[in-house]
């Protein structure tokens, strides 16, 4: 699947693997800044049409650290937790963490920064516990809205400088 500019891709892997792939405007040390620090990382994560609103944003980006994102909708009777732990973190690089908000296993997503001059080569990996997980995932549309997300996260980092 691939979005209308063909600039985000977005497909089913394996069984349990699902991989998003955009190539960012932005170099690499800028985007991942805006994927580990909690003010930036709030102004661009949920898309805009999904009409969610991110209560609180709480993130210790290093291996070993956590994070804790409070998502509210109009459709819900209370704001949902999502949370989890960072198992790897190498600077403009790669963040490895885990999603634990869910009864049971939850994915495992790796995002890894690539840098291509003034651009970066964004590989978003979730890796389900199982082809069930992912099928349910699919079916809920958890796997959806990446093209308007990541048009949200080159938004953000136009009003960035180069040394932000």
């Amino acid at each position: 699947m691939i979005d209308k500019d063909s600039r985000t891709t977005a497909e089913r892997t394996s069984d349990r693997e699902f991989v998003i792939t955009r190539t960012i405007n932005g170099p690499a040390h800028i985007v991942f800044k805006a994927w580990s620090d909690p003010e930036l990382f709030r102004r661009w994560w949920t898309p805009k049409s999904f009409g969610m609103t991110i209560v609180s944003c709480e993130m210790d980006v290093r291996t070993g650290g956590g994070y804790r994102l409070v998502i509210s909708h109009p459709s819900m009777d209370q704001p949902m937790a999502f949370f989890g732990k960072y198992l790897d973190v190498v600077p403009n690089e790669r963040i490895v963490w885990t999603n634990e908000e869910g009864e049971g296993e939850g994915a495992v997503t790796t995002v890894t920064f690539e840098a291509r001059g003034d651009q970066t080569l964004v590989v978003w990996r979730d890796l389900y516990p199982s082809k069930e997980a992912l099928d349910e995932a699919m079916v809920s549309g958890a796997t959806g809205g990446f093209d308007e997300q990541f048009a949200q996260l080159e938004e953000l980092l136009g009003t960035l400088g180069a040394d932000a």
